[in-house]
């Protein structure tokens, strides 16, 4: 997770009065597994993830994306299985479990140093009624844009990444850089110079904020990823969700909030 930037119009990381004047219970949600083959089965049909129970940095969400990004890892196990991957601002850590169980080889689930989202991913791995996750998952407090060495180190062999995961990220407009410049420097380059060969970053989202400039500014990260960082930018698909994220925010703008994008950025060097 990034150290600045708001989500809405408020501070992301300014704490609000009430979540300073009492402590808000963990809670849990569930994500049923209807996509996973039966080699990555494990008996494991639903997997009951505990979320903080009030963040500041919006961990205590599952949101749309998250979902949508463990679904793509059910339907398409190649893309983790025997593979290093490194997922940026975790929260619940989902995507991070998932890959464990489609037979990735090393999992860095990373999210911003805040000892209490640390300590739930901890307990996300903990829980998974699958032993060797806790060995195949290093969970790892990082800030967007600092050195990547510790993580690097973690992944061991070259220090590169075959698959990275960015899942509702984008919305962080101010910190678009700092996430293209950490995911270049951990993604594993092209074999012999051949298109699309190297890693994969897959890149989920959802507009959170519905107004024009707010909407351009989230899908100014493809184009900075392309001009700027030299990704190739593929778009994958735009569904929409049965439901948007705030079901409170106003109806006239659901159709939009409901939408869930997914990209991959690859990288051409």
């Amino acid at each position: 997770m990034s150290d600045t930037e708001s989500l809405f119009d408020g501070g992301l990381f300014e704490e609000p009065e009430e979540f300073q004047r009492k402590e808000i219970p963990s809670h849990f949600a569930k994500y049923e597994r209807k996509y996973q083959t039966p080699e990555f089965h494990h008996s494991i049909d639903e997997i009951q993830l505990r979320l903080v129970g009030k963040s500041p940095l919006w961990g205590h969400l599952l949101w749309n994306a998250g979902t949508y990004t463990a679904n793509y890892i059910e339907k398409h196990p190649k893309e983790v299985r025997g593979k290093k991957v490194v997922e940026f601002g975790a929260a619940s850590a989902l995507p991070s479990l998932l890959c464990a169980l489609n037979g990735a080889e090393r999992v860095i689930c990373t999210d911003y140093p805040d000892p209490d989202l640390l300590s739930n991913i901890k307990y996300n791995v903990e829980h998974l009624e699958y032993s060797p996750a806790q060995e195949i998952i290093d969970v790892e407090g990082f800030i967007w844009g600092n050195p990547v060495e510790d993580i690097s180190r973690k992944l061991g062999g070259n220090g590169k990444a075959d698959f990275l995961i960015m899942s509702d990220l984008v919305f962080n407009h101010s910190e678009h850089h700092k996430l293209l410049k950490s995911c270049k420097e951990l993604i594993q380059p092209l074999e012999e110079g051949k298109p699309r060969s190297g890693g994969r970053c897959l890149v989920v989202w959802s507009p959170h904020r519905p107004v024009p400039k707010m909407v351009e500014n989230d899908f100014k990260f493809f184009s900075d990823a392309e001009e700027l960082f030299n990704f190739d930018v593929e778009h994958v698909e735009m569904v929409h969700w049965d439901h948007p994220m705030f079901p409170d925010d106003p109806k006239e703008t659901e159709e939009i909030r409901k939408r869930v994008y997914c990209y991959i950025l690859h990288p051409t060097w």
